[in-house]
């Protein structure tokens, strides 16, 4: 297996293990003409998140648990097919896998703190109410006699 163009980094110094990286090859569908019907373009990249060793113990949790719908037996499956040659094939799962775990092993948001509206823009809210009002009460055709 060549050497592709580098570790794949998930986050920081984590990375993504080629050792535990298993690749399969298929005969894929698409434009490529008749090449396409001899050549093993298609990839399939798996990585068993649930065995990993590579991944912080917190990380590998969390990406469990969100990536859930996804996973089989606790394996993460991407393919790809896009691009006729299988290197390139193999680079755009390698980085689509990289990220589907940054994405899922990033830390959950800040909680949002609710903040109050002050109470004078409230005030000044009601008051262009009232002077609105106002201006349409005087509009109406009452008084013009």
């Amino acid at each position: 297996m060549e050497d592709m163009s580098g570790p794949h980094v998930i986050r920081g110094s984590v990375s993504l293990p080629e050792a535990e990286l298993m690749w399969r090859f298929s005969r894929s569908g698409g434009p490529g003409g008749q090449h396409v019907n001899t050549s093993d373009s298609q990839v399939e990249l798996r990585f068993d998140l649930a065995a990993t060793e590579a991944l912080p113990e917190v990380w590998k949790q969390r990406a469990l648990e969100r990536l859930a719908g996804r996973l089989v037996d606790g394996v993460l499956t991407v393919r790809s097919s896009e691009h006729r040659s299988q290197w390139r094939n193999r680079e755009t799962a390698a980085v689509r896998m990289a990220s589907l775990l940054a994405e899922a092993t990033a830390p959950p948001p800040k909680p949002r703190r609710p903040t109050r509206v002050p109470r004078g823009i409230n005030e000044r809210r009601l008051q262009q109410k009232k002077q609105r009002g106002q201006t349409k009460r005087g509009r109406s055709g009452r008084d013009w006699n």
